[in-house]
């Protein structure tokens, strides 16, 4: 596998809604095909972390109208969005890391696999973007050793493309169209595979508040404790005081039951 190149980071447009004013500066310097990237779930406590991809090239026009970061829409604005995006992007995907996932190689290794499933997923369709567009200032799609993450990776996906070259953008999703559709479809994805598992685990409220550290998650936690879909690598409450019951355990064992004999 070819080691990615990384790009400087690009200055962000003082646009006060998204466009396609970076992506057509960076098809200019010969980026011709864009994919903007974003992540959802990043800090939830349940649930995976989900990786949209949305694919651009210089014959794509303007993005549909009230494209913008997921997170200023309504749920019912975010749901009736998705479409128009699929139609105007030249290919999209979104790919996703469980929880199981991220407490063996940690968020960040988890980020990383869920985005390269979603590239995976463009390959598929036989497109290669020239360069991705990363929300933030670092970049996590960029393995840093290629061997570790690739361990925990499906075979498919180690033999798979490479990564392409990064540049991150602080607030790209607020400035960049490729990058606010994405999270779009990121954040309706991971939406409904939480209201999805909510009737398995009614008590932590995951229709509503989709995994996060909402009051009734974190109180049916300390009541119940984690089930398979929490990231129980993290101190959540429930999680911390088994632990601690554990060590206290291992530290002063009960004794061992002595039988009476008959008398």
């Amino acid at each position: 596998m070819v080691a990615p190149r990384r790009t400087p980071p690009v200055a962000a447009s003082r646009s006060t809604k998204p466009s396609l004013r970076v992506e057509r500066a960076l098809q200019r310097d010969g980026h011709r095909v864009l994919a903007g990237m974003d992540e959802v779930g990043r800090g939830a406590l349940a649930g995976p972390v989900s990786v949209g991809v949305v694919v651009i090239d210089e014959t794509s026009r303007s993005a549909p109208q009230g494209v913008k970061d997921s997170k200023l829409l309504t749920p019912a604005h975010r749901e009736r969005m998705v479409p128009p995006i699929r139609r105007w992007a030249r290919a999209y995907a979104v790919g996703h890391s469980s929880p199981a996932e991220i407490d063996s190689i940690g968020i960040m290794a988890g980020l990383r696999l869920a985005g390269m499933r979603a590239l995976h997923a463009i390959a598929d369709l036989g497109v290669t973007p020239d360069l991705v567009i990363l929300d933030g200032n670092h970049d996590w799609l960029t393995p840093p050793d290629l061997v570790g993450l690739l361990a925990f990776a499906d075979d498919a996906l180690a033999s798979g493309p490479s990564v392409p070259p990064v540049t991150t953008m602080i607030k790209a999703d607020l400035t960049c169209s490729s990058v606010a559709a994405a999270s779009v479809l990121a954040k309706v994805e991971r939406d409904a595979m939480m209201v999805a598992l909510d009737p398995y685990h009614p008590a932590y409220g995951w229709a509503v508040n989709k995994g996060y550290a909402a009051p009734e998650h974190m109180l049916a936690l300390e009541m119940h404790g984690p089930c398979v879909q929490h990231r129980r690598s993290w101190r959540l409450p429930g999680v911390v005081e088994l632990m601690q019951d554990l060590d206290e355990l291992r530290v002063h064992p009960d004794p061992p039951l002595i039988e009476e004999s008959p008398a």
